[in-house]
C-alpha cells in the first residue's frame, strides 16, 4: 500500500489549498479514505473521512470550510481547504482503512505534507 500526498504550501489566512493523495496497492474503491493532521507539539487529529459509499465525516473544527472527495477511477483522494486559519497549520496525512469508525481504524498512512497558514 502506498499513499503519496501532494499540495503542501504556504497560504495566507483566509486562503485556499487543495491536497491530493495518490493511492496504490489496494482496492481503492472498497476502502475508506481520510485525512488526519498533526499540529506541532500536539497529537494527531482526524480531520475528515469518506467511505466507499460516499458518506463523509468532518471534524467540527473544519466543518463548512473543508471538503473531502475521491475519484475511484484515478485512485485519488482530495481535501479542499478553504477559509484557512493559522491554527490549521499542521502536517496533513492521507490515511486509508477497510473498516473505519474512527482515527485508530486507519491501517495505512502517507508520509505527510506540511501546510502553513501565515501572513
Amino acid at each position: 500500500v502506498q499513499l503519496v500526498e501532494s499540495g503542501r504550501g504556504l497560504v495566507q489566512p483566509g486562503g485556499s489549498l487543495r491536497l491530493s493523495c495518490a493511492a496504490s496497492g489496494f482496492t481503492f474503491s472498497s476502502y475508506t479514505m481520510g485525512w488526519a493532521r498533526q499540529v506541532s507539539g500536539k497529537g494527531v487529529e482526524w480531520v475528515s473521512g469518506i467511505w466507499s459509499d460516499g458518506r463523509t465525516y468532518y471534524a467540527d473544527f473544519v466543518k463548512g470550510r473543508f471538503t473531502i472527495s475521491r475519484d475511484n477511477a484515478k485512485n485519488m483522494a482530495y481535501l479542499q481547504m478553504n477559509s484557512l486559519k493559522p491554527e490549521d497549520t499542521a502536517v496533513y496525512f492521507c490515511v486509508t482503512g477497510h473498516r473505519v469508525a474512527g482515527l485508530n481504524d486507519y491501517d495505512y498512512w502517507g508520509q505527510g505534507t506540511l501546510v502553513t497558514v501565515s501572513s
